[in-house]
């Protein structure tokens, strides 16, 4: 194998992982005790339905656990699975967080998706699903 075969097959990886990519889950190991899980995904991208330009935001993803975790290597392939899609920030935010809820199925859950500022436009998308327990 030469170095652009090798080149060429972690290229290819990387993109097959993504394009296999499945959001997996693990058993909470606390399931009655309420706590909250926070993850940022500072290097979010998708592509503009309208233009095609790309977007890029920073993704805070809040949660409490009820009976199952997300896996945060198959949180980050899935998350990077959008980089090439077209759609708009209101629906990329909500079907994020409508997989994220059907993966794990938490207690409560927020997303919040802050667009960078494109044409002199801020954009910063909230959803949330069920009900906050105190921790």
């Amino acid at each position: 194998m030469n170095n652009n075969d090798a080149k060429n097959n972690s290229f290819l990886y990387g993109e097959r992982a993504i394009e296999q990519s499945k959001l997996i889950c693990f058993d909470n190991p606390k399931p009655a005790r309420p706590y909250e899980i926070s993850i940022d995904l500072p290097e979010f991208t998708c592509k503009c339905p309208f233009s095609g330009y790309p977007d890029f935001a920073v993704l805070k993803i809040l949660y409490q656990p009820n009976q199952k975790v997300l896996e945060l290597k198959a949180l980050k392939l899935y998350i990077n699975s959008f980089r090439d899609k077209k759609i708009s920030h209101e629906e990329v935010a909500n079907q994020i967080i409508d997989e994220l809820v059907e993966a794990c199925d938490p207690t409560w859950m927020q997303l919040e998706a802050d667009f960078n500022p494109r044409g002199n436009v801020h954009t910063v998308i909230r959803v949330s699903h069920g009900s906050k327990q105190t921790c």
